[in-house]
């Protein structure tokens, strides 16, 4: 086991062991115990009461933070000409078809979200084994496959994320960074929890939401009552 800083043992020491903090304390304590030298990310795990080896109790959606993710989000807009122009000026970093399809087919994915039409869908399937893995193929669900270029693009530059249960049953998302206001992560966290609790599976039996977890890059875990978010 890696030996801790005297930071991170300080860090430690600040999370109450087997304590369940409301979300208005954990997140300003998720501040408080980020031991990075830059503005790390704040992350949020949800683990939820369901069987995603089912598809009628698959958790998958996308959410607008009310106050973006603080990550400059790299956008690749693979699109036919007449939608060039519309995709640039909503801010899309990389605009084009044909020459991103072979640099990705090369191996480049140096971008965060891909946006394109359902019309170029076709072009990018023999992709998949490039892209599948980095969570990086476009999805109607996801609202990156449409005809709205420049409004997808806008949306996922504000702070539009998609999120996914995984095999465990734990939906996990980045909600901002430790240099935002305690206030705006819990505004950030209670969007995407409310979103994934109307989301629920009518399969679903039981407990929906069993627990939940704040943290930052490299600093401990904080238990959130997950009552004190309805």
């Amino acid at each position: 086991m890696a030996k801790l800083t005297k930071k991170q043992k300080e860090a430690l020491s600040k999370v109450e062991k087997g304590r369940i903090y409301n979300l208005e304390e954990g997140s300003a304590l998720v501040k408080e115990v980020n031991t990075t030298k830059f503005d790390a990310s704040v992350d949020i795990a949800v683990r939820l009461g369901v069987d995603p080896r089912k598809a009628n109790q698959m958790v998958r959606g996308v959410v607008s933070l009310p106050h973006g993710t603080g990550k400059d989000v790299k956008v690749l807009a693979l699109v036919t000409p007449d939608k060039e122009a519309e995709a640039k000026e909503a801010g899309a970093d990389y605009v084009g078809l044909d020459e991103y399809l072979q640099k990705i087919k090369e191996g480049w994915t140096d971008v965060d979200v891909i946006v394109t039409m359902p019309a170029v869908m076709g072009k990018l399937g023999p992709l998949g084994r490039v892209l599948g893995p980095r969570g990086l193929m476009p999805n109607p669900k996801s609202g990156t496959v449409t005809m709205e270029i420049g409004k997808a693009v806008a949306e996922v530059k504000a702070g539009k994320i998609d999120f996914k249960v995984d095999k465990y049953g734990i939906i996990h998302a980045g909600i901002g960074k430790v240099s935002f206001d305690a206030a705006k992560i819990k505004e950030n966290a209670q969007e995407l929890i409310q979103t994934l609790i109307k989301m629920k599976p009518t399969a679903a039996k039981g407990t929906y939401v069993k627990s939940i977890y704040l943290s930052s890059t490299m600093s401990p875990g904080i238990a959130i009552d997950t009552k004190s978010v309805n």
